[in-house]
């Protein structure tokens, strides 16, 4: 087994060490450095990559990959490695913001380059040092501001290896999504490196069915692979192949009466929106059958407004 060199920093064969990615200097001359967490065995195996906090409120991955981090079993693999990245974007965290300090979200920076902005550094950082040596990984995000999402895994149908993994994380629900442009995933694919997206909660609020889902679903993608022991039953995972949301008919005060990830069937009442004096109650009923993957926090809506997603199974 080769050694790991991530920016002149050596790890061996049976070492564990916290290393980082680079240093990035603001305009303050404050250095913001990324912390990158390696866990590797002495036996031949896989090499997996868990990586949150790509935008700096999405705190329920930074949390799910703090809790994998700190088990002795991925501190003494069975075989392989693990390379965790629990805050990318270390200086968007820094301000509990989505976006960068340029205003450019970090997920559209990729693959980055050498001299470019703060965003294209850390991108081409992840693409140059880290991305080489894996096989496969799991980035973890959340739902945006108000928008809370059921534990999900979103990959690519079209590929089965894709489909593969996300059957052996085992979420309750697996999405087809396709790739985006100027994402991690999508430019990891074409180096022929698999990520997964999971998703799961709302950003800035810890949500713990996301936060368990997530640590489990590590903990059997792990064990599929002979790098740990630790059994934990799968889940009955959904396949979604179609989603549609369900919009506000009028303005007013939205309630949710429905549990999110429930199957529902069409011309279910999922919810009302209230006129705020007291006047009038429209219903919000399913256009569709299928499950609830997301559902708009926000109390009050205008007409137009997103309001619930819904998955149609394959």
């Amino acid at each position: 087994m080769e050694d790991f060199i991530i920016n002149s920093q050596i790890v061996k064969p049976g070492e564990c060490k916290q290393i980082v990615l680079n240093s990035y200097e603001l305009h303050t001359k404050t250095k913001i450095e990324i912390p990158v967490f390696v866990f590797r065995s002495k036996t031949k195996g896989p090499t997996l990559l868990l990586s949150a906090g790509m935008h700096g409120e999405e705190t329920n991955g930074i949390e799910i990959i703090r809790k994998i981090i700190t088990r002795d079993e991925v501190k003494n693999l069975n075989c392989g490695n693990v390379i965790a990245i629990p805050v990318i974007n270390s200086v968007s965290f820094l301000f509990g913001s989505r976006e960068l300090p340029d205003g450019r979200d970090l997920n559209r920076c990729f693959p980055g380059t050498k001299n470019g902005s703060f965003g294209s550094r850390i991108a081409y950082d992840l693409m140059k040092y880290i991305v080489p040596l894996i096989d496969f990984g799991v980035d973890f995000h959340t739902g945006g501001a108000k928008i809370n999402n059921t534990p999900q895994i979103r990959c690519v149908f079209e590929f089965p290896e894709n489909v593969s993994l996300a059957e052996k994380f085992s979420p309750p629900l697996i999405i087809d999504s396709s790739y985006r442009d100027g994402t991690f995933r999508k430019e990891a694919s074409k180096k022929n490196k698999p990520i997964l997206v999971y998703e799961g909660g709302e950003s800035m609020r810890f949500d713990y069915r996301a936060i368990n889902e997530g640590v489990n679903g590590c903990l059997r993608l792990m064990k599929s692979y002979g790098m740990t022991d630790i059994d934990i039953p799968n889940n009955h995972a959904i396949k979604i192949k179609k989603d549609t949301w369900i919009r506000a008919n009028a303005s007013g005060l939205f309630h949710m009466n429905a549990t999110n990830g429930t199957y529902v069937s069409k011309g279910d009442l999922l919810g009302v929106i209230c006129n705020p004096f007291g006047e009038i109650e429209y219903k919000i009923e399913s256009t569709a059958d299928g499950y609830i993957v997301g559902i708009n926090n926000q109390p009050v809506v205008n007409q137009g407004d997103a309001l619930i997603h819904i998955g149609i199974e394959e």
